[in-house]
């Protein structure tokens, strides 16, 4: 019979805990979970960065500026080693037949030099390849290098002389994929990511295939981070070495490969690629590295400057090769077997490339801004059409003025003078010094400090300086207005004078020698620099017109009382040489100017600077020269003599010294045919330096003409007519008349003729003065 069934139903056994397995399973779940709850929206945020930041990337580009461009032509002033300079400070290379642009070839006084392509203010100046001689001094021959066909004049690309960075000190050049030669991109993929265009932002092949080749070579020849994973890194994230930031690093790639074709990736990436530095300018980029160690655009670059660059971007320092030359080879000649590996190169241009030494370029080819005094100047000029903030990295191209020629010789000329006058016991010496082309009105150099790479307090433009004697020839110019009063022959009296001023206290100038010299030609007082005579002139002219002139020549504002006539005011080196500038243009009012024009990051000209100033009026071209000339004669002399003594005479310079009390300034301005430069030399702390302006300025001046090309000052033309003079202020037809003299007239205005000097010899026989009142009165008459 069965067993009745129970009514009560059997219990189920159960467990405290849960199985071991399940345990894991739900910690797995959960921390996926939590995982996945921070992992979607720190990729929705980071997925927001990078639309924000890398979909509408854009850099800083900095403003670069230029130097002004050499322009050869027959009969051109100009020396070998100052075209070395020019064409140094352009980053040439010397290279045997100067092949590729941006190179050069020298055989003794023949220059082979191929240019490179640029845009300059009035338009595109193609690249060429010119060949030119020098002889004497001067450009002998030039010609088309390819055709042989003789040419007129040639434009040299200009030195890169500054760099001027927006909130990074970041040298960047921005560049489209087609802009750069396939070999270069080829050869980035080849070794720094060679399954670029298959992974999505994370290659563990790439990984694996690195370490191995890696290991096999002995060093790194190819990365195991992607392309895009580089770009992260510099975009992005810091220099850490944590696993949070690879992390980070990791979701950006993979992230930016979703979102963004290979082209704008790889485009990214060539921008911002990290390739050198120079003080604190880093340098990015392919375009700007190719510029900085090769001084070429890239499509210039040869298969061994490609490898160099490519194989740099590993450690740009550690294989920089102007400071660790066999390391760089030895890492170019790698990657050029790469290189060759994938076919980018064959075997044979693998190997003849291997053979060939670095191409480097001596020097960087970005500014160091090495020229803060001439900076300034560039700033000033542009502040009223371009505030500071819309000039930094704007990506502009400023066309200046300065000759990197000039300036260096103006560099050498302080680097070697003032410690050769520095006295021992006497106070240190600062100097202030401006170059200008005395056809243009261009400044070609300036220096604003005795070390003269510091920035700083900038004495050629802010220092104000009593200018003593150097105010002298504009008293004189005054006089010579009128022609029917003055001459270069009229006779001034330089004898003791007394004034009463309106303070009450008496005004009584002396010379610089303490002796007074009686009557003197106009001519002779200026280049003698007599104080006294130089008064009587000036009071005569008046003083509130050499105020007037200062302020329309200079824009100086100046009190007009007598002490004026004599230099009693403060003014800069550059407002110096922009009143010098009217005489040495001979009479035009030329705006001393530093910049040519500005070109926007399109190379399309926002700005120009090159209007030519109006024509000198007649009555001041003509005094102008007529000053000039008596200038001159204080070079053969007076005051300037020792320039003769220093071999400048060949260039019949015209100058003036100017002295302040107790030596605490020393001045000179002096002119060729080609540069006007004022120096100034004292110290900051207005001690007294013991220097003439023969003794200090001058010597700084003589040193740099005596090295830089220009041509001798000849002064004439129409308006001038040259008669001898004897005793008095008539002319003779006798030359061998007793103290007879050669000089310059207006025309119309030349006193009348003797025919002897009979009369002067019975004068002279029976001791009497000629009879200068009845000359005074009518030998000005016009004709």
């Amino acid at each position: 019979m069965p067993k009745k069934a129970s009514s009560r139903a059997r219990p189920q056994r159960t467990t405290a805990v849960l199985p071991w397995k399940r345990w894991v399973l739900y910690a797995i779940l959960a921390a996926a979970g939590l995982f996945l709850g921070f992992l979607i929206p720190y990729a929705w945020y980071l997925d927001g960065v990078v639309r924000a930041r890398f979909g509408e990337l854009s850099w800083q580009v900095p403003t670069r500026v230029y130097a002004r461009p050499l322009v050869v032509s027959p009969g051109l002033r100009m020396d070998a080693e100052t075209l070395q300079l020019e064409l140094r400070a352009a980053a040439y290379r010397e290279e045997p037949g100067a092949a590729t642009a941006g190179s050069y070839e020298r055989e003794g006084g023949r220059f082979r030099i191929a240019s490179r392509g640029y845009v300059d203010v009035d338009g595109r100046v193609p690249e060429r390849r010119i060949e030119l001689t020098l002889a004497d001094g001067r450009v002998a021959t030039l010609k088309d290098a390819d055709s042989g066909e003789t040419l007129r004049a040639a434009r040299l690309d200009p030195a890169r002389i500054a760099t001027l960075y927006g909130q990074k000190q970041e040298e960047r050049r921005l560049a489209r994929l087609e802009d750069l030669p396939e070999q270069l991109i080829f050869a980035l993929q080849a070794v720094e990511d060679r399954d670029f265009k298959h992974h999505r932002g994370i290659d563990f092949s790439g990984i694996a295939r690195a370490f191995w080749a890696n290991l096999r070579e002995g060093e790194v020849v190819q990365g195991g981070s992607t392309l895009t994973q580089q770009l992260v890194r510099n975009l992005f994230l810091s220099r850490e070495q944590t696993y949070w930031r690879k992390f980070n690093e990791a979701l950006y790639s993979v992230l930016i490969e979703a979102r963004f074709d290979k082209g704008r990736i790889l485009e990214a990436y060539v921008n911002q690629v990290y390739l050198g530095q120079v003080g604190g300018q880093s340098v990015h980029g392919m375009v700007a590295g190719a510029e900085f160690w090769f001084g070429r655009d890239p499509q210039r670059l040869r298969s061994e400057e490609i490898a160099m660059l490519v194989g740099m971007i590993r450690g740009p320092s550690y294989y920089d090769p102007r400071r660790y030359p066999e390391r760089a080879k030895a890492r170019r000649d790698l990657v050029l077997g790469v290189m060759a590996e994938t076919g980018v190169i064959t075997e044979a241009e693998r190997d003849a490339a291997r053979a060939r030494p670095l191409s480097i370029t001596s020097s960087p080819g970005v500014a160091a801004n090495r020229y803060p005094a001439f900076m300034d100047l560039v700033r000033r000029q542009l502040a009223d059409d371009f505030p500071q903030d819309a000039l930094r990295g704007a990506g502009l191209s400023v066309m200046t003025t300065l000759a990197p020629s000039a300036q260096t010789y103006a560099e050498r000329a302080v680097a070697t003078v003032l410690p050769e006058i520095e006295r021992k016991e006497g106070p240190p010496l600062q100097t202030g010094l401006v170059v200008t082309d005395t056809h243009t009105g261009a400044v070609v150099a300036a220096i604003g400090n005795r070390r003269v790479d510091q920035p700083g307090f900038n004495r050629a433009l802010e220092a104000q300086r009593p200018v003593g004697s150097l105010l002298k020839p504009f008293v004189y110019l005054l006089a010579l207005v009128q022609p029917g009063r003055y001459s270069l022959a009229t006779t001034v009296d330089d004898a003791p004078i007394s004034l009463r001023l309106p303070n009450g206290q008496t005004w009584s100038p002396s010379n610089s020698d303490n002796r007074s010299h009686g009557p003197v030609r106009l001519i002779d007082a200026l280049a003698q620099s007599y104080n006294q005579a130089t008064v009587r002139v000036g009071l005569d002219v008046g003083q509130e017109g050499l105020a007037v002139l200062l302020q329309r020549l200079a824009g100086a504002r100046a009190q007009p009382n007598p002490a004026l006539i004599l230099g009693a005011v403060d003014l800069s080196p550059f407002a110096m040489a922009q009143l010098y500038q009217f005489l040495a243009s001979g009479g035009e009012v030329q705006t001393l100017k530093v910049v040519r024009g500005v070109l926007d990051a399109q190379n399309v000209a926002l700005s120009r600077y090159d209007d030519a100033p109006p024509p000198a009026t007649e009555g001041d071209a003509i005094a102008a020269r007529l000053v000039t000339i008596a200038l001159q004669s204080a070079v053969t002399s007076g005051t300037g003599r020792r320039l003769v003594a220093d071999g400048l005479g060949r260039l019949s310079p015209a100058g003036k010294t100017g002295t302040t009390n107790d030596g605490r300034d020393s001045w000179f301005a002096g002119w060729s045919g080609d540069h006007l430069a004022v120096v100034w030399v004292g110290n900051d702390e207005n001690q007294v330096a013991g220097l003439y302006g023969a003794t200090g300025a001058m010597r700084v001046w003589s040193a740099l003409f005596s090295k830089l090309p220009t041509s001798p000052l000849r002064v004439g033309g129409e308006g001038i007519e040259w008669a001898w003079v004897a005793q008095g202020e008539y002319a003779t037809t006798d030359e061998s008349c007793p103290g007879a003299r050669r000089l310059p007239f207006v025309a119309g205005w030349t006193p009348r003729a003797h025919r002897g000097c009979t009369m002067d010899r019975i004068r002279d026989w029976f001791g009497a003065a000629p009879d200068t009142d009845d000359f005074d009165r009518s030998a000005y008459q016009r004709r």
